[in-house]
């Protein structure tokens, strides 16, 4: 690891319903939009309780995990397992790049200089910026590859997701599912469904990854922190999914895109 690099907060630790409340909000925020809200959590950690990149990052993770588990047996319900099983050939596809990718992205960020990763993740958020409106303003259709293109460009998108999901601490829900639908032609409740059987593994590798350089420490030390604002995220994906559809997509995705953006402009001058 990186000699500037720490695994502890910056600032005293809040009070619980600060931190409920906030997970509450990225959750809202998430769930409107039929996503786990990471990429919102993630400068929140570092702007308003005052961790530093690497532990945001890993604290991130844990909890994207924690949300991740609790969707997949209501995406489950939704999708039938039948109907997955027979989609198992481009589970398997992605992962085969994920995989690899989420063990180079951690190994990657554990060795980055704290400013460099600052930088790195302001560059994601806008990624993800721009990966939100593109997905959320656009018909998405396929790109009809031949399959002898089509099974490398799956590696080679799980590669690059499995990285920016590791290095931002993100289930990558937001990356995968545009992917599965433009490589794969799979509608998009679908997509969402096989988005999380390849986020969940993916988040394992990267997760045992920091674990190698003491990544388990920051969520130790911060156990209780991590809990609260997981199950405010929890809560808040809950009604953020009963507010779907209220908020038109004209207002609604402009504007978080704009948060994202601002984000990563503060996380940019972050020192």
């Amino acid at each position: 690891m990186s000699t500037d690099q720490t695994l502890h907060p910056l600032r005293p630790a809040h009070s619980t319903p600060v931190v409920f409340g906030a997970g509450a909000a990225i959750g809202v925020l998430g769930g409107m939009i039929g996503l786990g809200g990471a990429e919102f959590r993630l400068p929140l950690l570092i702007g308003l309780f005052g961790f530093a990149a690497l532990s945001a990052v890993i604290l991130n993770k844990a909890m994207s995990l924690v949300v991740v588990l609790v969707a997949l047996p209501a995406r489950m319900a939704a999708v039938p397992a039948a109907e997955l099983a027979a989609r198992w050939p481009v589970a398997v596809n992605l992962l085969a790049g994920s995989l690899l990718g989420a063990w180079a992205g951690a190994s990657w960020a554990v060795r980055m200089r704290s400013t460099t990763l600052y930088k790195v993740l302001a560059a994601l958020m806008v990624l993800m910026a721009a990966a939100l409106v593109v997905t959320h303003t656009t018909i998405l259709g396929t790109l009809g590859l031949p399959l002898w293109a089509q099974v490398p460009a799956g590696v080679a998108a799980g590669f690059g997701i499995g990285v920016v999901a590791a290095i931002m601490g993100v289930a990558g829900g937001e990356l995968l599912i545009p992917t599965i639908v433009l490589l794969f032609g799979e509608g998009i409740k679908t997509a969402g469904s096989l988005s999380l059987l390849v986020s969940l593994p993916t988040m394992l590798v990267a997760f045992a990854r920091y674990s190698r350089d003491g990544g388990f420490a920051v969520v130790g030390a911060s156990l209780r922190f991590t809990g609260v604002m997981a199950a405010g995220s929890i809560a808040g994906a809950v009604l953020g999914g009963l507010l779907l559809g209220v908020f038109p997509d004209v207002v609604l995705i402009p504007a978080l895109a704009v948060i994202l953006l601002v984000s990563a402009y503060k996380l940019a001058r972050h020192d």
